[in-house]
Order: C-alpha cells, then structure tokens, then sequence
C-alpha cells in the first residue's frame, strides 16, 4: 500500500515573474533536471491496519494529508529545527511520500520513532496515521524498512457525506482507480501544493483549524471544471500504478478562490 510517486507540480496559468530558483516559501524545484539530480529523500507515512478494525478508507485518506500538514508546520521543521534540514533536502527534489502499514508491536516501534501521529475519524475505526521526518531513499530506519508497503486495502462502511461548506476538499479524479496506500500519498501531495501556495498568515489560520479538511471523489463534469480552474492539480511521475502525468487530485482551498475559509 504505496506510492513512491512524485507528483509533477502543475504550472501557474500565469506564470510569476519571479526567478526559477526555489524561494523559502516554495522550495520545490520547478526544473525537471535540477530537482532529479537533487539528492532524494523520502516522507514517510505509516498507518495503523489493525485486523479486527482497519481504519475507512476517507478518514485514512484525510488523516495522511492532515500528517503532511502537520509535518509541514511543525516547529522542527522550520528554520534553524532539527528537521529543518531534511524537509529542505526532500522538497527541493521530488516530493516522494511513502505510505506503509503496522499493527500491534510494529505499531509501538514505529511510534517510539521520531514523528507526529494524527488521527482522524471515530469509533473502532478511527485511523491512525504517523508522519516521519524525510529520510534517503536508501536510509529507512529499520523499524520502518521492514513494514508492508502492499497487500492491504481499505473500505468506507458507507459513502462520505458531502463536505462542510468553506472547508478544504482534496478532490480525487474519478477516472483513476488507486490503492488505498496510493491514494492516501496523493492526497498528501495535494495538501502540500495547497500548503505552498498560501502566506504563513493563511497557514496558521488553518493550522488553527487542526487542517481541517475533506477528501472526496469528483463526479466527472466537476472534475473538469475543477481541472480548468486554476487550483494545484497533483500529476503524476508514473512510477507505479497509473501512467505518467495522469491527473490525481486538485487541492480546492476557498482562500486559492478568494473565500474566507471561515
């Protein structure tokens, strides 16, 4: 249940008249070649899959975007934090995410890690999702390297509710069929093109919100509309599961529409 898949981080309609160069608002490296020599790091995300009481697939899927976001805003992430230098290192290449599952005493070690655990949902099947600082590609810590990354899919016990009026949607393309793992890495993705595209006032104003949002799937005429709109759109590098630059989510914030999200 993976997705080592960068996405390929779309083009303003129109582009800024500011340099190539990563600024330190968006460090993410808009040139293919430059961000492809950049040495590679990945973010990791485990989820809680306990077998009598796996998590629902949306809430899972929300509580991994709301792990990025929490990453993204963490104290230890910012300048001059102990994780300040790695989340550099990793958003200046591509922004791999790495989703693997535990349960029982894998669980417990992967807790006893580095990271932030978020969780979303309720009852028996409230999902438990816990983000780690980036890491190499080929320097996983070993309570990590040896979790499943396949073999496990998730399910909603019924369909999702329409979201809340003025909250964040992370829309999925309806033509695209994903993993759980997969999808909960794309939805991450989304969050965090969102994320660079607003001022830190706009960040902590949602980050007061514990980053409130919603993941739900387009019906098809909406998915075009929110192509066409100007919001971030994930598209995918194509390593694994879907071809190359197929479009996976389109990060709907109301502030990226102009709205007062409040």
């Amino acid at each position: 249940m993976s997705s080592e898949n960068p996405p390929e981080r779309p083009a303003p309609a129109t582009p800024p008249a500011v340099s190539e160069a990563p600024g330190p608002d968006s460090p993410f490296r808009h040139e293919s070649v430059r961000r492809d020599e950049a040495p590679q790091y990945v973010l990791p995300l485990v989820v809680r899959v306990e077998k009598a009481a796996p998590p629902a697939r949306t809430d899972a899927l929300e509580t991994a975007a709301r792990a990025v976001l929490e990453i993204l805003g963490d104290e230890r992430s910012r300048d001059g934090g102990e994780w300040a230098g790695a989340m550099r290192a990793w958003q200046d290449a591509r922004i791999r995410k790495v989703v693997r599952r535990a349960r029982g005493a894998e669980w417990r070690r992967a807790s006893a890690l580095p990271g932030i655990t978020v969780t979303g949902g309720a009852g028996e099947r409230a999902a438990e999702v816990r983000v780690f600082p980036p890491v190499p590609l080929d320097g996983w810590p070993k309570d990590l390297a040896k979790l499943q990354v396949s073999g496990t899919e998730l399910d909603d016990p019924e369909p999702p509710a329409a979201p809340d009026a003025g909250v964040p949607v992370l829309w999925l393309n309806p033509a695209v069929t994903m993993s759980a793992g997969k999808a909960m890495a794309q939805a991450g993705h989304s969050a965090q093109l969102a994320w660079w595209e607003l001022t830190d006032a706009e960040r902590e104003a949602w980050r007061s919100t514990g980053y409130r949002l919603s993941v739900r799937t387009a019906d098809t005429a909406h998915w075009r509309a929110l192509t066409g709109s100007g919001l971030p759109v994930v598209r995918d590098a194509g390593f694994t599961e879907i071809p190359k630059g197929s479009a996976t989510v389109v990060a709907d914030h109301p502030v990226l529409r102009g709205a007062d999200p409040r």
